[in-house]
């Protein structure tokens, strides 16, 4: 199953991870970097766990993929 994503909505949006690794269980979508910025076509995201605040990129689309990712805080 896939998570609905509206990639207007990704920034500030909150994820769990099902498998956190050091204890990074929470995150944050901190930035959006956009393919085209006329059209607000995201490409990567800065995601930012909150317990270090260790950052990191990925692609959006990855977020869809509920074996790893859940939305909200859980």
């Amino acid at each position: 199953m896939a998570n609905n994503i509206n990639s207007k909505k990704l920034l500030l949006s909150k994820w769990t991870a099902v498998y956190p690794t050091n204890k990074e269980k929470h995150h944050m979508v901190i930035q959006v970097i956009y393919i085209d910025k006329d059209h607000l076509i995201p490409d990567k995201i800065v995601m930012e766990a909150l317990i270090n605040h260790r950052q990191w990129q990925m692609d959006w689309q990855e977020l869809k993929n509920t074996d790893n990712w859940l939305p909200g805080w859980r």
